[in-house]
């Protein structure tokens, strides 16, 4: 439980900010357009509806204008919401489920969710596309995130499923999130976990092989959402409505359209990356049904996510589903939608 206390910690502190005066919706008007300030846990293609929603004009048709920032983590993230200097917090909902076993008072809310799988995928150092076995991995070192996040955890929860024990995972510890492909390339550890487009981009180049995705093993898992606290949701409904109706559209074009057509209009999202390599992403993306069609989170996902926080001794008491989960505004959305 060391990782979730440091974690309740940090978010609990950040309440005593949360009374400061805020302006409405954050950023207040921008000729005519609401701005809606949200602070992402990372920039990724794995995100995209996100990111196509605004580049589509589905924001602005529904007269909001996005305010990205990037937390850098989930814990960072739900400090912002806790603060009020983000209206919004998109990222894991265990940030939320830390809070609330904290005993904070008005508790954010997961008022919608986006990713319904882990987007990360294990690549090998040695060709093993046709023949690699999850029990391949006993004994082996790999590289799959920080001790105590969700990525970490699910694989752990992955290799316990097809029988590993304690004494039979290796997992490095002593590398960053941010740093784990460049150590894997100059020689640490046999596997890493890699998420889109890095994975297929190293894979081109020689570097490595996806030999599994992580999502596709794990099941669904209510990965990444949108939280806001309670209050700022019941002043701000016509607002988060919108907001909601302009990503399920996004969805749907991401799921539904020429991948072609997507990373175009994703490119200037991510300058750096070949078109190409969006592309690769968002077709490695759907194979793995990663984006929640509806944006309503299942209660059995949730559970699920709990077993995997349980299994690896991160998590103190069970949280009830609709202590911090609202279906409601997304299947309001959605129904208004037609």
């Amino acid at each position: 439980m060391k990782h979730s206390l440091k974690k309740i910690s940090a978010l609990a502190g950040a309440v005593l900010f949360a009374l400061l005066p805020l302006s409405a919706c954050g950023g207040g008007d921008d000729g005519g357009l609401v701005t809606l300030r949200i602070n992402e846990v990372t920039h990724s293609v794995f995100y995209a509806p996100m990111y196509l929603a605004d580049s589509l004009g589905y924001f602005e048709e529904e007269g909001i204008k996005i305010e990205l920032t990037n937390g850098g983590g989930a814990d960072a993230v739900m400090t912002a919401v806790l603060s009020g200097s983000a209206d919004i917090g998109f990222c894991g909902p265990e940030a939320a489920i830390y809070v609330k076993l904290g005993d904070a008072q008005d508790v954010p809310t997961v008022f919608g969710q986006l990713t319904q799988r882990d987007g990360s995928f294990l690549v090998s150092r040695n060709d093993e596309r046709e023949t690699f076995r999850w029990e391949d991995l006993k004994g082996k070192e790999i590289l799959a995130g920080r001790q105590g996040g969700v990525p970490c955890m699910t694989f752990e929860y992955i290799l316990r499923e097809h029988g590993f024990n304690d004494g039979d995972i290796n997992f490095n510890f002593e590398v960053s999130f941010n740093n784990m492909t460049a150590a894997f390339l100059a020689g640490t550890a046999e596997y890493c976990t890699m998420f889109e487009p890095v994975a297929s981009e190293n894979q081109a180049a020689g570097n490595c092989y996806i030999v599994a995705a992580v999502g596709e093993a794990g099941g669904e898992v209510p990965y990444t959402c949108y939280i806001a606290k309670q209050s700022w949701l019941d002043g701000h409904k016509e607002v988060v409505n919108g907001f909601l109706r302009a990503m399920l559209r996004a969805i749907e074009f991401t799921r539904t359209q020429e991948a072609g057509l997507v990373a175009e209009n994703l490119f200037k999202q991510f300058p750096s990356t070949s078109y190409q390599s969006i592309m690769t992403s968002v077709e490695s993306y759907r194979r793995i049904d990663a984006w929640d069609s509806d944006m309503a989170m299942s209660e059995t996902a949730f559970e699920r996510l709990q077993d995997i926080i349980e299994s690896a001794g991160e998590l103190s008491a069970r949280v009830k589903f609709t202590d911090i989960v609202d279906n409601g505004y997304a299947q309001k959305a959605l129904a208004s939608l037609g």
